[in-house]
């Protein structure tokens, strides 16, 4: 049985959406989805301008990948058993203040590590091959742990085992 690779190549597109009536921004940024797989054109390392002339302009970015980690085995399995499969995107910003995407993540624990560091996390939709990917992967490694309820000690108030 070959063993299933930890790595996933994705690919993110994201999309500058015009804002009107607010004087403070004129565009907004948000992350379409994730792809699997390499692009076509694995031989450039920049974004790659999918509509730029439309509004909103959407930007794909090849080269990411989804890594998976044992120790976040329960977090991709209540992922994976929620109404909507997400994959989540840590997106920073450039000097010029242009977002891209820095991290994709099936780990709700970690997207959420990154929120409390005040980093921008988008969730979209898992694609029913990253899907397929982490059910695997689980179903291969993850051992739910068995839960117990502690009694207390009645004469003393304290824990006993």
């Amino acid at each position: 049985m070959d063993q299933l690779p930890d790595r996933f190549p994705v690919s993110v597109v994201m999309q500058r959406i015009p804002v009107k009536g607010n004087r403070w921004i004129d565009h907004r940024w948000e992350v379409v989805g994730v792809t699997g797989g390499r692009p076509a054109r694995i031989d450039t390392a920049a974004d790659l301008p999918i509509h730029e002339t439309e509004q909103p302009s959407q930007t794909l970015y090849p080269g990411l990948e989804i890594k998976l980690f044992l120790d976040q085995c329960e977090s991709y399995y209540h992922n994976l058993l929620a109404p909507r499969p997400v994959c989540y995107v840590v997106v920073r910003r450039n000097d010029a203040g242009i977002p891209f995407p820095a991290l994709v993540s099936a780990s709700f624990d970690e997207a959420n590590a990154y929120l409390e560091a005040d980093e921008e996390v988008f969730p979209v939709d898992l694609q029913p091959e990253l899907y397929r990917w982490v059910e695997a992967f689980v179903l291969e490694h993850y051992v739910p742990q068995k839960r117990f309820k502690r009694r207390l000690d009645g004469e003393t108030g304290g824990e006993t085992s």
